[in-house]
């Protein structure tokens, strides 16, 4: 596994494909760093899908709301259209680049729109730079990224099996 110098700051995701270990980056978006935090702390990522998939572009997931399998709200249909219970996020817009193994807040067409969804990059993606808040960047286990199975929408997709801080995994 790699090395994990800040177990705070770290987010050990397991997903249907592998696992994935991801840095935080509580300089860069604080706030949505916090939020991350908390959901991973109350299990809420656990069992969510990845719903909007989409092959040399990014992978979508974090919909606590409809895209929780399990969930008394879950819904395959609606699955990218919810958030979490909490208030929606300020943007923490930064000049880091979207590249490989970036990860970033969903938003709708409103810049303080994130909430709880985020994608994950496979390739480099310039031109959604300053205007999505970048949290984190994958630091092992692109390859199992790669995996997950793509569509708009995934059929029978892959989901997080857990997502916690390092420190407490």
């Amino acid at each position: 596994m790699a090395e994990i110098k800040d177990p705070e700051n770290t987010i050990i995701m397991e997903t249907t494909k592998g696992q994935v270990v991801i840095q935080l980056l509580p300089d860069l978006a604080p706030g949505h760093v916090a939020r991350i935090k908390e959901l991973c702390a109350e299990g809420a990522y656990d069992g969510v899908v990845f719903h909007r998939v989409i092959d040399d572009f990014m992978a979508q997931t974090g919909d606590v709301q409809f895209g929780k399998t399990g969930g008394k709200d879950f819904n395959p249909a609606r699955a990218g259209m919810g958030g979490s219970s909490k208030p929606d996020l300020k943007a923490e817009f930064s000049n880091v680049s979207h590249v490989r193994g970036t990860c970033s807040m969903a938003r709708s067409q409103m810049p303080n729109s994130a909430n709880s969804q985020f994608f994950i990059c496979f390739t480099d993606s310039p031109w959604l730079n300053k205007q999505y808040s970048v949290w984190g960047q994958v630091i092992e286990g692109m390859d199992n990224i790669d995996k997950i199975k793509k569509g708009e929408p995934v059929k029978d997709p892959d989901s997080i099996v857990s997502m916690k801080l390092a420190a407490n995994a």
